[in-house]
């Protein structure tokens, strides 16, 4: 679908200086990298990333559609930007992602202003429709119904130095009632295994030791070339890769998650002792009402051979509550899974009524407020077993992967990281030690612990490790004119704390 509406704004102007952009990010891994694609994309094109706290020329939004709170931010900061534009007549609009997919040309009816539309299937374009936008001072929606490249072939422009994204495959065969995403990403296609080796090697030698690899069900790759092992196989060989120390990968499906997976998890030195599980709910009617091909009983056989195989892993999930026709003893049951999971994390989530799902034509839809009264008490669960855990590592000895930030209290004197399981962890810093760059390796001793943090301030357990992506880091600040870490006195400061992720800024 392509089309133009009448957009009241002024023809283009010659551009006597590069315009700035700002990319704004709704949602899960697979749009923060995705945005990562768009900042590329602008950058290639002779935009530059708007000052902190400067007015960007360009704005684009990449969103989500999973759920309704997605769509009343995305309106609510359209309509804030409504006004500044009156100020700001050059300043342009642009709406991608999901939520762009499923709405297309209604956007610009209830946001009029912005200038540009575009789907999860023609990020590429956004440069030549902000241009031809600009051009004829009318509004460019285009969507188009199936990919036009595959992402990674775009540029990219990372917004760590020390950790990277790389898609494995886009889309989703399966047929969640609950969720939207089939519909706008399509069905599954898989990149050829020596690509997605070929960008791991690329993100290493920039720097990088972390690599998380991404797939909306990241181990039923291997699906469109008839390939059951070809997950296991790739997790496998890009352990190989020289310099890569950690490699994570989300999300997996309960029912498609393999034995072999589990050796290779095990087998292969650089795979975190982590594992993203996605429950969803813990009734085996609820389940088979939302066409997850699990039950309880699998799910948890899973994570009893995860944890057979490989030391003390951190285990998370998702949890969607009140899903239509959920009765108090599903949910129940649902307590009672994550009593026995165990999980050091779950993201929790109140059903979300999605128009296009069949879950949204369901009867017996909860009422709000019982959906909250169950809500709150899962997380009250989930926050008591997650802080037990966690203090069962207090005396442990971790490895934080520092991240680019500010510590977690200005005047704590503590940096952020993430240990190997990635949970995040606090550090103190010995009296006149060298800080570390975010990049840098730190290895201490947990000495205490909340639901979702450890502290670890024995100082005199602390070792530094330079790497080569606190090099890569480096080399970033003085590109930029920044000041590199050697040389600075002892507590960091910057933005918000990054967690050893690629850290665009996200929202709902």
């Amino acid at each position: 679908m392509s089309e133009t509406i009448s957009l009241a704004a002024s023809p283009g102007q010659p551009r006597a200086t590069p315009r700035s952009y700002e990319v704004r990010t709704y949602g899960c891994q697979m749009n923060v990298h995705d945005s990562e694609r768009l900042s590329g994309l602008l950058s290639d094109a002779g935009y530059h990333p708007a000052e902190a706290g400067a007015q960007a020329d360009v704005v684009v939004f990449n969103t989500c559609a999973v759920r309704e709170n997605a769509d009343n931010r995305l309106y609510g900061n359209l309509g804030r930007l409504k006004e500044i534009k009156r100020e700001h007549p050059g300043l342009q609009i642009a709406v991608g992602g999901c939520l762009a997919q499923k709405d297309r040309d209604t956007i610009v009816q209830r946001a009029p202003w912005v200038d540009v539309v575009f789907g999860t299937h023609n990020m590429g374009s956004l440069p030549a429709l902000l241009e031809r936008a600009r051009h004829n001072a009318e509004a460019q929606v285009e969507i188009l119904e199936s990919l036009e490249q595959f992402p990674s072939t775009l540029p990219t422009k990372r917004e760590s130095a020390y950790a990277g994204w790389v898609s494995i495959s886009v889309g989703c065969n399966n047929t969640c009632t609950f969720c939207i995403v089939p519909s706008l990403r399509g069905k599954e296609k898989d990149r050829r295994p020596g690509d997605i080796l070929a960008e791991v090697e690329a993100l290493v030698a920039d720097g990088v030791i972390e690599v998380t690899l991404l797939g909306q069900n990241v181990n039923s790759y291997g699906a469109e070339f008839r390939d059951r092992g070809a997950f296991a196989k790739l997790l496998r060989a890009a352990g190989q890769i020289e310099g890569l120390e950690r490699l994570r990968f989300t999300s997996p499906h309960p029912a498609a998650f393999t034995d072999d997976v589990i050796a290779a998890m095990a087998e292969t030195p650089s795979v975190m002792p982590q594992l993203h599980m996605p429950l969803q709910s813990g009734s085996d009617r609820i389940l088979k009402v939302m066409r997850r091909s699990y039950r309880s009983s699998r799910f948890l056989g899973i994570l009893d051979r995860v944890r057979a195989a490989i030391p003390n892993p951190a285990i998370t999930t998702d949890i969607i509550v009140g899903f239509p026709g959920e009765t108090e003893e599903d949910f129940q049951q649902t307590l009672d899974v994550v009593e026995q999971s165990r999980f050091a994390q779950a993201f929790t989530f109140q059903y979300s009524r999605r128009p296009g799902t069949p879950a949204a034509d369901l009867p017996e839809q909860l009422p709000k407020e019982v959906v909250q009264e169950r809500f709150e008490r899962l997380v009250a669960l989930q926050d008591r077993i997650a802080r037990e855990e966690n203090e069962k590592l207090i005396g442990s000895e971790v490895e934080v992967l520092i991240a680019e930030g500010e510590a977690r209290k200005a005047d704590s004197g503590r940096l952020s990281g993430r240990a190997r399981d990635n949970r995040l962890v606090h550090v103190a810093l010995p009296e006149g030690a060298s800080t570390p760059r975010p990049g840098d390796m730190v290895t201490t001793r947990v000495t205490a612990a909340g639901s979702y943090f450890l502290l670890a301030d024995d100082t005199n357990h602390y070792q530094l490790r330079r790497t080569p992506a606190g090099d890569a880091w480096d080399r970033r600040q003085a590109d930029s004119c920044g000041v590199p870490a050697p040389g600075t006195s002892g507590s960091a400061s910057g933005g918000a704390t990054m967690l050893g992720m690629p850290a665009i800024r996200t929202r709902g």
